[in-house]
């Protein structure tokens, strides 16, 4: 009842844009993960941060469950209204607010797409460089504490946000950080709510750091005849200190998945290491020399260097679209990609274990990898019934207890969601998980923001 009254004060605020259709409420009722759908009672699309403040107090009063969403991209289950309640789509809420060319920073409302803010950016010699491969939201890439590709120069989401706006369970909105880089003065909130996963506020606003489009770019990709000669060779170029902006390993059977799916030509499926360069034309051919100068020596071969933007595009679209080229490889499978982070210096010891165990599990699996800062996936293709999912599952809970035993973590850029829980307390321990517990309960005593999320109940 509480919800039904929720609902029929909502409508007054939002209108045509609260929605029990069906068909939205079931696209909003799950994003790619894949945990079990459930159906939200309502779909609201507001279009100012005051609309969530109003909606916000109301569900607040009437204990009514709220659960952002933007792109439905996630993989962890983050936006699956487990408890019905109301699904916000924020994706209206997509105005760029400011670009400030000189301070290198902007401002976005937290709908905007990543690719929507870099091709207004264009005009402006600037762009955003966290990249996790899907369309995401900001909002979104900030609620689960996105990475991707070019972390390696650039950073995560984390480090290239400057401050927030944000909503809180009981409608008040409060403004954290600034326009500065750095501050010294009170608890560092931006951060706290960062990779919360709107449990603890609604993201509305992101102010965001910027960067010059480089002067020239570089991209490589490089063979090798093992994997541990291909890990290998990713350490000693991040202990050398090269300004590697996105550095990814792809093994042998992503790579004949993705020759075939993007139509790669003159590529060997073999393991593999896909390199991109930023800087100077100088500085960037100075680069990719001493890559390849550590590549041969650890058995790589057929470095082919390319500065073309076509044939740059064509490789990078190729790594992003490895989930679909595994997929299309693999008819009739399901798909569980994983996410695990080790110490780099742990990350071939991370790769040969989680290779033996796909081996063990009798399932088949595409490893891609983050590799400069020791994060990877392997995409687990299991028949697609109860029982293949289940060994699944399975299979992805022991690749990530090995990657805590080499003192890793459970996720490196996907988030907690639903998928993770039962990890937390393992990788955080007691004190640190009741502390976690302490702030949603002061930020949010009604438990209504993405209840079900991060904590095992």
């Amino acid at each position: 009842m509480e919800t039904a009254t929720t609902i029929d004060t909502a409508r007054q605020i939002f209108g045509d844009r609260l929605s029990l259709n069906g068909a939205i409420r079931e696209t909003h009722a799950h994003g790619e993960a894949n945990a079990a759908a459930t159906l939200p009672d309502a779909v609201v699309f507001p279009q100012t941060t005051d609309e969530i403040s109003q909606l916000l107090a109301l569900c607040h009063e009437n204990r009514t469950p709220v659960t952002a969403f933007g792109a439905g991209t996630s993989l962890e289950g983050h936006v699956t209204p487990v408890s019905g309640g109301i699904s916000l789509d924020l994706t209206r809420m997509n105005r760029i607010l400011a670009v400030n060319d000189s301070d290198l920073d902007g401002r976005v409302e937290a709908g905007v797409t990543r690719k929507q803010l870099n091709f207004f950016l264009r005009d402006h010699g600037l762009f955003f460089p966290v990249d996790p491969g899907a369309d995401c939201t900001i909002g979104g890439m900030c609620a689960t504490r996105a990475s991707g590709t070019n972390v390696v120069r650039y950073g995560t989401i984390r480090e290239n946000v400057l401050g927030l706006r944000a909503v809180l369970a009981d409608g008040t909105i409060v403004d954290t950080g600034g326009r500065v880089r750095k501050s010294a003065t009170g608890y560092d909130l931006t951060r706290l709510l960062i990779g919360s996963e709107g449990t603890l506020g609604i993201i509305t606003e992101i102010q965001l750091r910027l960067y010059g489009i480089p002067e020239a770019i570089g991209a490589a990709v490089c063979g090798f005849g093992s994997e541990r000669g291909a890990i290998d060779a990713v350490i000693e170029i991040m202990q050398t200190g090269i300004p590697v902006a996105r550095i990814e390993f792809v093994d042998t059977d992503q790579m004949e998945a993705s020759i075939a799916y993007s139509k790669l030509d003159n590529i060997v499926a073999q393991p593999t290491l896909l390199f991109e360069f930023h800087g100077t034309e100088r500085s960037v051919a100075e680069q990719a020399t001493m890559a390849e100068a550590i590549t041969v020596s650890y058995g790589g071969r057929g470095f082919a260097f390319a500065t073309e933007t076509e044939a740059r595009n064509k490789l990078w679209q190729a790594r992003h679209d490895a989930y679909w080229a595994a997929r299309a490889a693999f008819p009739g499978h399901g798909a569980l990609a994983t996410d695990t982070i080790v110490p780099i210096s742990r990350l071939a010891e991370a790769l040969e274990q989680a290779r033996g165990s796909v081996t063990k599990s009798g399932l088949r699996a595409c490893i891609v990898g983050h590799v400069g800062d020791g994060n990877f996936h392997v995409l687990i293709l299991y028949p697609d019934t109860p029982e293949g999912a289940a060994r699944s599952w399975a299979l992805d809970r022991e690749i990530v207890g090995q990657a805590l035993d080499l003192g890793g973590a459970a996720s490196g850029e996907h988030g907690v969601g639903i998928g993770k829980r039962e990890f937390l307390l393992r990788e955080h321990g007691v004190a640190a998980l009741a502390m976690m517990r302490n702030i949603k309960s002061a930020l949010d005593p009604r438990g209504i923001l993405n209840p079900g999320k991060l904590f095992v109940d």
